[in-house]
């Protein structure tokens, strides 16, 4: 697969500056630009997504008439992680 360009990105000299003195050792301001841009859209697809499953289940539960109290959901993701640590342990 070809590679392309990003554009070039202007910055305050001051966030240039942020951005060179946590470089890693070894890292060049391209790859840490890169790796923060994979993580943004990775970020804002699971994002996208976790938007999409809750709309989807508030349009389920308008259909339904089926709602559930946050109470409910809280005692059901304790007995979830409850039986998680469990497992782990």
């Amino acid at each position: 697969m070809k590679t392309a360009t990003m554009p070039a990105l202007r910055v305050q000299p001051e966030l240039r500056q942020a951005a060179e003195e946590i470089l890693r050792p070894g890292e060049t301001l391209s790859a840490f630009v890169e790796d923060s841009l994979r993580r943004n859209v990775a970020f804002r697809r699971t994002q996208q997504e976790f938007i999409a499953r809750g709309l989807t289940s508030r349009d389920e539960a308008k259909k339904t008439g089926v709602y559930f109290s946050s109470e409910e959901v809280l005692a059901e993701l304790d007995t979830l992680i409850a039986s998680a640590k469990k497992e782990g342990a």
